[in-house]
């Protein structure tokens, strides 16, 4: 009956015997044999699967709910989530949160490939005279990112599980700030709504003084700002235009390019190291200055490094999104 390819259970059922007395029989006489896998035979097809990945990256759907709509007609028989699910990581494919970007369109899909075009022969060296700036808000109560923590299994929420959060009163600052090859520059909290005069202010005292600082020297200095309008306006062209440093052309919607938003990144990390949260705006501002301040030369360096890359990842992306 082995010989014949019939299976342990027909066998089974036709001998009397244990399934578990075949089994051993078959182990030890015919160990060559493909043992089943077991199990309800799955309800979809590879040509079925293939389907669902021509879905997904066609857009047409975009998570197991969607494609088991979409299927349930076509093979004619319920089917679940859990099932689109199995059949999808047997792929390798595997379910993600959507990432948050900047929402590109056509024309901004075209100015970041002009200027990834434009500088892609760049080498470190160009890389390390361009002064990165950025504006960002920190706030005050954990909700810049993510804090991670051990728990058991089945393990009820509790106070050592649960970051507070507050409806009111909880405060947040906006700050402006640089990095060059040679660190951070000055950081400046922003009070009251940013705006072109501000702005200009903040370049006359704060930059100009960090590259004095730093002994940069101005005519070597290629400065990085985005296209915000009271980044644009005529009174801060004109400033610059006056100024021995060159302005960078940046391209609107392109924060992936900008490496000084991983720094960001780093430096709400840091306020997120500290054991309690500040009290008040001012504590905050205290912690943020002293996190800056201690950013490591070296993390500066590893950002700016990645321009090359950064500006091959955009060319492939043809302008579109990037892992950065």
């Amino acid at each position: 009956m082995l010989d014949a390819g019939q299976s342990a259970h027909s066998i089974a059922s036709t001998t009397g015997l244990n399934v578990s007395t075949i089994s051993r029989i078959c182990s030890k006489e015919h160990s060559e044999l493909q043992k089943a896998t077991g199990g309800h035979p799955s309800k979809l097809s590879s040509v079925n699967v293939q389907h669902v990945i021509c879905l997904i990256f066609s857009g047409k759907a975009e998570n197991a709910v969607q494609v088991t709509k979409a299927l349930t007609n076509i093979v004619n028989q319920p089917l679940s989530t859990s099932t689109v699910h199995r059949q999808l990581r047997k792929t390798g494919m595997k379910a993600v949160a959507k990432s948050k970007q900047s929402l590109l369109s056509a024309k901004h899909c075209k100015a970041c490939l002009d200027f990834a075009y434009a500088h892609k022969d760049w080498t470190l060296e160009d890389w390390k005279k361009v002064v990165w700036s950025d504006e960002t808000k920190i706030n005050r109560l954990g909700s810049d990112g993510r804090k991670w923590v051990w728990k058991k299994a089945r393990e009820g929420l509790s106070d050592r599980l649960v970051e507070g959060t507050v409806k009111f009163g909880e405060g947040s600052l906006m700050m402006w700030g640089y990095m060059t090859w040679q660190g951070v520059g000055y950081a400046t909290k922003i009070d009251g709504r940013m705006d072109g005069d501000l702005y200009l202010q903040i370049l006359k005292d704060e930059l100009l003084n960090s590259l004095q600082f730093y002994g940069l020297d101005s005519p070597d200095i290629i400065f990085q700002r985005d296209n915000d309008p009271k980044h644009t306006c005529k009174k801060v062209k004109d400033w610059l235009q006056e100024q021995d440093f060159h302005t960078m052309v940046w391209p609107a919607q392109s924060p992936d390019l900008n490496p000084i938003e991983h720094l960001w990144g780093y430096l709400k990390r840091r306020l997120a190291d500290h054991e309690f949260s500040p009290k008040g705006i001012h504590e905050l501002w205290e912690k943020v200055q002293v996190d800056w301040e201690g950013i490591p030369v070296e993390e500066c360096q590893k950002l700016i490094k990645s321009m090359p890359r950064r500006i091959e990842a955009v060319i492939k992306a043809k302008g579109g999104y990037t892992k950065y």
